[in-house]
């Protein structure tokens, strides 16, 4: 199920930032954009609000006061220019409090400690469950944002600045992100780090033993530090 976001800032370019961000993380739906917090509370009493992206110093009232009058408020992220609420937003019960600009990776780990909250199991017992198979995401690649079907990838290789996104034609694409932002963009589908520098497709694995994983005519290397997760795991896809 997909985590319907409420943005609420008074700045376009910065409603922009957020909606950019969002589109690149599966899982997350946008199911209103305001910029202030009248607009706001017309959203949340016509739909069904998981986590609100609130900006604090906006028209009338904060950020934090609006959140203060609402008697059943969903989660909220703050995302500001100002450092000096951190403290309050904090003991309002924030999932995260973050400073503009907000770098994508920045952005990606707050919504990670949101889905954290969530779901606070450790990942090796969360349940794993088959993924949409027409979802996909947006990459960055040669300055444009090329489309992605997840159940096309079959596994994914750290290069040093880039990944290397393998897929099951036996073509594949080279982005200009560290494997752990890779890994949590793809967070609730099913993908499983078995090394430093790979990820790989559960439902492409073919077999494994105590020190590799098989995807058809490739073994991938399972990392020390991985192993007891990854077999834990395994095991656990093939009792579910």
């Amino acid at each position: 199920m997909k985590i319907r976001c409420l943005l609420i800032d008074d700045e376009p370019p910065a409603l922009k930032v957020l909606e950019s961000h969002i589109t690149q993380i599966g899982g997350l739906e946008i199911v209103g954009a305001c910029r202030n917090a009248v607009e706001a509370i017309e959203v949340l009493h016509s739909k069904t609000v998981d986590v609100m992206f609130v900006d604090i110093k906006m028209p009338k009232i904060l950020g934090t006061e609006f959140l203060r009058s609402l008697s059943h408020p969903p989660k909220v992220i703050f995302v500001t220019a100002y450092r000096d609420y951190a403290v309050e937003g904090f003991e309002l019960d924030a999932v995260d409090y973050l400073v503009k600009p907000v770098s994508f990776e920045r952005f990606l780990k707050a919504v990670n400690r949101l889905r954290r909250s969530a779901d606070p199991q450790p990942a090796d017992k969360q349940e794993l469950y088959s993924p949409n198979p027409d979802a996909f995401v947006y990459l960055k690649c040669d300055r444009t944002m090329q489309k992605i079907v997840l159940n096309d990838i079959l596994f994914i290789e750290s290069c040093k600045d880039y990944v290397k996104l393998n897929f099951i034609n036996s073509k594949y694409l080279l982005v200009k992100q560290p494997i752990g932002a890779i890994e949590s963009l793809l967070c609730g589908h099913k993908f499983l780090r078995v090394h430093r520098s790979y990820i790989v497709s559960l439902n492409k694995i073919s077999g494994y033993n105590t020190t590799t994983v098989k995807l058809s005519t490739t073994d991938i290397p399972i990392g020390r530090l991985y192993k007891q997760s990854v077999i834990n795991q395994l095991t656990a896809a093939s009792i579910g």
